[in-house]
C-alpha cells in the first residue's frame, strides 16, 4: 500500500462526517503506518476492532483499543474564533482546511475510557489551557516522561501502559513521526505561538497576524509529518 500525503480523506465519506469516525480509508492508513517495531523491539501489530474505525493491539504487551484523531486544529468553526475567522475568505478557508485532511494530520490515542473519566482526545479538547493545540499537548507529553506538572497529567498518568510502550519521550515521538514539532535533542516542543509556562486559559491566536503564525506553522508540520510518513513504510 502507498501512503499518499495529499489525500484528502473527506473523499469517501458524507458532507460533514469526521474521517477519524467514518473514513475506512484512514484506518486503512492508520494500521499500515503504526503496525512496526516499538523502541523495545517488539512489534506493535494493529488489527481492526470490528467497531467502525477503531483499531487494536492484543498481546503480552498488553490490550490497547485506539482511536484516530486530528491532531492539529484550525479553529475555523470555533465561535470564539469567529472574529477572526470572518475576515479570510472562502478560498483562504479552503485552502486552510485541506492539507488538514491529510494523513499527517492524523495520530492514534487509546479510546478506551478510565475510570468513567475523560480520554486524552477528550481532555486536550475540553481543557480551556489546550484548546486542542497539538504543540502544547505533546508539551504536557514531554512533561509527562520527565514526571513533571501540566494541565494534562493526570489523563496522561491513566494511560501510563499506552506511553510505557514507547519507554521515553524520544521513543514517543520517533514512533509516531512527530520530528519536526521538537528540537533535535528532544528537549523542547517547537511551539506554534510563544509558550507560556503559566498555562493561561484559552491560548488562541489573538489577531488575525497570529493566526495566521499559528496556522502556517501546523500546516508546515502536517505537511512535514506526511512526507516522513511516505519515506517510513
Amino acid at each position: 500500500m502507498i501512503i499518499d500525503p495529499t489525500f484528502d480523506f473527506r473523499t469517501g465519506i458524507k458532507l460533514g462526517q469526521d474521517p477519524d469516525k467514518y473514513s475506512k480509508i484512514l484506518q486503512t492508513y492508520h494500521k499500515k503506518l503504526w503496525s512496526k517495531e516499538l523502541p523495545n523491539g517488539k512489534m506493535f501489530d494493529l488489527s481492526e476492532s470490528g467497531s467502525g474505525t477503531l483499531l487494536c493491539h492484543r498481546s503480552r504487551l498488553g490490550e490497547f483499543s485506539l482511536s484516530s484523531d486530528s491532531i492539529s486544529h484550525s479553529y475555523i468553526f470555533t465561535k470564539r474564533m469567529q472574529y477572526i475567522i470572518g475576515q479570510l475568505d472562502e478560498e483562504r478557508i479552503e485552502e486552510i482546511l485541506r492539507p488538514l485532511y491529510t494523513i499527517g494530520q492524523f495520530i492514534l490515542f487509546p479510546s478506551n475510557k478510565i475510570e468513567n473519566k475523560a480520554t486524552i482526545n477528550g481532555a486536550r479538547g475540553l481543557s480551556a489551557r489546550i484548546v486542542d493545540r497539538f504543540d502544547l499537548t505533546l508539551e504536557c507529553i514531554r512533561r509527562y516522561y520527565g514526571d513533571g506538572e501540566s494541565p494534562l497529567k493526570d489523563v496522561l498518568f491513566r494511560y501510563r501502559e499506552f506511553f510505557a510502550l514507547f519507554e521515553n519521550f524520544r521513543g514517543y515521538v520517533d514512533f509516531f513521526l512527530l520530528n519536526d514539532l521538537v528540537d533535535d535533542e528532544y528537549e523542547s516542543v517547537n511551539f506554534y505561538l510563544p509558550f507560556d509556562d503559566s498555562w493561561p486559559t484559552q491560548p488562541l491566536p489573538k489577531s488575525l497576524k497570529e493566526y495566521e503564525l499559528y496556522i502556517s506553522k501546523t500546516i508546515d508540520f502536517v505537511v512535514k509529518r506526511g512526507n516522513r510518513m511516505v519515506v517510513s513504510v
